[in-house]
């Protein structure tokens, strides 16, 4: 049975698999006896092919709607442009000059030239009432009256199934419906024969049966239903940040209007359709909604952003414009959430074992009525009687066709493939009671027969709550894990270094501090950027003071592949400094200079540079997490249109950075490990870093191996066949 289903059932993936192995095995199940239920938590390919002729048209139109953007730019600079647009009066009325369908055909058809006519991004900001820097008032009567006019940002839902549905859908079973007819025909014979109610008792017994079934499998069905729109919402709860009455707060996604202020970074999805106001180095991945691979360049002169795509670089500020079913990504979401996901291999190969039982069950069904007629046939041959037949008689072959369509109804387990899709949502929902949010049910299943676990390490294995325990600034190693040893170590350091380092912290970060409503500082930003600008703010620097002092003029956010972060500042006075921070090697690879203890700046020697490498790796060894500060005078001419520079920096300090080791870590790893699960570190720490947390953690052995990514790299597949079982830590 194994290799049949192999052959037959196998070639389903838990992610991506192709369309001819999902119809392949929906033919072989030859044997249903209810599609609807059999096939309710498997994909509609159909709704598939009309979301990707969706895409299809997306991508067409988008390329069509840039190159007549870019030729009508041509033309357009220069002219004054006149609108004949009208603003709809209920729209006037409540205080705004553009309607939701206006803003969704500039938006989704990339129409500079309606931008233009409306005053571009700071004139459609006028005509929503908003304000690009402080955002939305909060005030509830105009978020009401916006609701009213723009709509909000949901997507069309399919409607809760009621339980009679459920029960309908039952009734749709074949072995069910003949014996429905089966029940019919015994309750008129047997009536006409023996009068009521003696007669009515077999018929009635098999009503009795199919109600049972009926009822027992809708509310299966209905309450599993219910479990799935329980888990669905839990997926869909994703926050953004938003600046709102001039406060930077976060917000469901579900929250957002038009006119909200939207702030963006590497990984987020576009909440909804937009347009840029300011950003650095911003590329979008558009694939999920034309399925165009190349990703878009977003800046002042193409500044539309769609709803549903991804930042693959960089970070923005963008306004909304349109929200829920008006962008053209809540029109392909209609269409996928009714394709459904894909199904899971184990329902795959259930529905292949399903359909073999239900084969030899079959079999088995019509041996039994052949054998059980053959008697009575058998018996009215011998007298004589084959064309005679009394209704004594055709009850009896009903009661045999009966029990043959009873052994169909047991035999084949229709409800199989659903049982597992069941156990598989109650595990789901146990791991979210865990904090551990699954997006994918095949996951579930899958995890079931790992053998080896590959984890990140930040926020996974450690809390992800970030501080700044060490620094080495001037050549001054000190511990700065309260307020009053940084207040110690910013009396120690010369005046130059002090501003060149807050300056650094300030202007090159993807933070930002900010006071909420309570009027309290708060700190915004992933946490290795939180623990940098705490540690500013506790040497006494001034966020908002120092950002002021300089204008930032390029910026190249920090990816995983560059593992640094740099930014270009315009000094009073027309002078260019540029500020780079990250892994401590990278960034202490390219200096050539650092501040002394009397704050000058002097050539960084072999010694020098061999010592800071020394204090890196010492830092390293206490599992701290280390970074590298560092700036570089501009000479005079430089241009933004320029890159960077990668080399010739001034080194400021390091900072070790702590990141404590989750509660449990250890117990966990352990049981895995007596349970037979390899469980093993992957990061982009320094490697001493994390071998550091990997032995805290107990997953790096005595015999255990940490080996850093482009040496791994370059093994053969003999000397990884060898290295792999040992492998604990892999440094990418």
């Amino acid at each position: 049975m194994e290799t049949y289903l192999e052959e037959n059932f196998g070639g389903v993936k838990a992610k991506n698999s192709s369309e001819e192995a999902l119809r392949r095995w929906r033919k072989l199940c030859s044997v249903v006896k209810n599609p609807k239920r059999r096939f309710r938590f498997t994909a509609n390919l159909d709704k598939r092919g009309e979301a990707q002729a969706i895409k299809h048209a997306n991508h067409e139109k988008l390329r069509v709607a840039v190159l007549v953007s870019k030729a009508a730019l041509q033309f357009i600079h220069g002219l004054s442009l006149r609108s004949e647009y009208v603003v709809p009066e209920e729209v006037k009325a409540a205080g705004f000059q553009v309607c939701a369908d206006e803003l969704g055909s500039i938006v989704e058809g990339h129409d500079s030239k309606k931008l233009i006519t409306h005053g571009g991004v700071t004139g459609i900001a006028d005509k929503l009432a908003t304000s690009p820097t402080d955002g939305l008032s909060t005030d509830e009567e105009r978020i009401k009256c916006r609701q009213d006019i723009y709509g909000v940002n949901k997507f069309t839902e399919s409607e809760v199934r009621s339980f009679w549905v459920f029960v309908w859908e039952a009734l749709q079973d074949t072995t069910l419906i003949i014996l429905a007819a089966c029940a019919f025909v015994s309750l008129v014979v047997g009536i006409a024969m023996e009068g009521w109610p003696k007669g009515a008792h077999d018929g009635l017994g098999i009503v009795a049966s199919i109600l049972l079934v009926v009822f027992v499998t809708a509310t299966s069905d209905y309450r599993q239903s219910l479990q799935f729109k329980d888990l669905d919402k839990e997926k869909k709860k994703i926050q953004v940040q938003v600046t709102r009455n001039g406060f930077r707060q976060r917000l469901s996604i579900y929250d957002l209007l038009p006119g909200d202020v939207v702030h963006l970074a590497i990984g987020d999805q576009v909440p909804a359709d937009g347009l840029f106001i300011s950003g650095f180095s911003l590329l979008i991945n558009e694939s999920s909604l034309t399925g165009e691979s190349e990703p878009a360049v977003v800046n002042e002169d193409n500044p539309f952003l769609l709803s549903g795509t991804k930042v693959q670089d960089g970070s923005c500020k963008m306004m909304v414009t349109t929200v829920g079913m008006r962008t053209q990504w809540g029109k392909l979401m209609a269409t996928l959430s009714e394709g459904g996901d894909d199904e899971t291999p184990l329902q795959v190969k259930l529905n292949g074992v399903a359909t073999i039982i239900g084969k030899i069950g079959l079999f088995f069904a019509v041996i039994t009525f052949i054998v059980l007629s053959q008697v009575l046939i058998s018996k009215k041959y011998h007298e004589g009687l084959l064309l005679s037949w009394s209704a004594d008689h055709a009850l009896e072959m009903l009661e045999h066709f009966a029990i043959a369509v009873t052994i169909v109804v047991v035999a084949v387990p229709e409800g199989l493939p659903l049982a597992v899709t069941l156990s598989l949502a109650f595990a789901m929902k146990k791991m979210m009671n865990d904090k551990a949010l699954v997006r994918n049910l095949a996951a579930c299943e899958t995890m079931g027969s790992a053998t080896t676990i590959c984890s990140d390490k930040t926020g996974t294995l450690t809390t992800n709550h970030m501080t700044v325990v060490k620094a080495c600034i001037c050549g001054n190693i000190k511990e700065v894990n309260n307020p009053k040893s940084a207040s110690n170590l910013c009396s120690e350091l010369p005046e130059i270094a002090v501003k060149t380092l807050m300056e650094s912290v300030f202007n090159n970060t993807g933070g930002e501090v900010v006071i909420n409503e309570e009027g309290t500082y708060q700190i915004l930003g992933t946490p290795t950027e939180t623990a940098l600008l705490e540690f500013a703010l506790s040497l006494g620097g001034d966020f908002k003071a120092k950002r002021n002092e300089a204008k930032i003029v390029k910026m190249e956010p920090f990816n995983s592949t560059k593992k640094r972060m740099s930014v270009i500042l315009e000094l009073p006075g027309g002078r260019c400094r540029a500020h780079c921070k990250g892994a401590s090697e990278i960034v202490l690879a390219a200096c050539d200079k650092y501040i002394d203890e009397t704050g000058g700046v002097v050539p960084l020697d072999k010694t020098t540079a061999d010592k800071l490498n020394g204090i890196i790796e010492s830092f390293a060894n206490e599992a701290l997490r280390t970074l590298c500060l560092a700036y570089m005078e501009m000479e005079e001419g430089f241009s933004v249109e320029e890159q960077i520079p990668l080399q010739g920096y001034t080194c400021i300090g390091i900072v070790g950075i702590k990141d404590p080791v989750r509660p449990g870590v250890r117990e966990s790893v352990a049981i895995c490990r007596s349970a037979g699960i390899m469980v093993r570190m992957v990061t982009g720490d320094n490697i001493n870093t994390a071998k550091a947390i990997a032995r805290e953690c107990g997953i790096l052995t005595e015999d255990g191996l940490a080996i850093e990514g482009p040496e791994f790299r370059e093994k053969n597949l003999e000397e990884l066949l060898e290295l792999v079982p040992k492998i604990q830590v892999c440094y990418a």
